[in-house]
């Protein structure tokens, strides 16, 4: 019969070595998936994008414009991102033209240039926006007179 301390040894070895032969070394993942939907440092029209001073105040909203229906003329007081849940927006700029964006767009929207966007398609058009403002900062949206 073998010697019982043999067998203790080799047993007491493998015990000791089962939890690094079970361990999974694999790294885990950095991070989650993520789909980018934009990334700049300008608007659309090429104007910097530059925060307000003050207290961080930030406005999300979902705007539905009717089939067939326009914007008052206006501008941003505040950097505003736009994302393109539904539809078809024609947005125009003036002297910095006109601009077609769809279902799944990303942008960020012109500050200080008046523009008006209208609603060509059948469809009402869904957009999410988000201003990102501060207390205190001009209004998220300025009517042109």
């Amino acid at each position: 019969m073998p010697n019982r301390r043999v067998i203790a040894s080799l047993f007491a070895a493998a015990i000791i070595a089962m939890p690094a032969l079970a361990r999974d070394d694999t790294p885990p993942p950095a991070s989650y998936p993520a789909t980018a939907l934009l990334s700049t440092s300008t608007t659309v029209v090429g104007e910097p994008i530059v925060y307000p001073p003050g207290k961080a105040q930030v406005t999300a909203a979902i705007v539905t414009i009717a089939p067939g229906g326009k914007t008052i003329v206006h501008k941003h007081g505040v950097p505003m991102f736009a994302y393109i849940l539904q539809g078809e927006l024609v947005v125009d700029y003036g002297a910095d033209g006109t601009r077609t964006y769809k279902q799944g767009d990303a942008l960020m929207e012109a500050m200080n240039v008046a523009h008006f966007g209208t609603n060509p398609g059948a469809e009402p058009l869904r957009i999410l926006v988000v201003y990102m403002g501060a207390d205190g900062a001009a209004a998220n949206v300025i009517p042109e007179k």
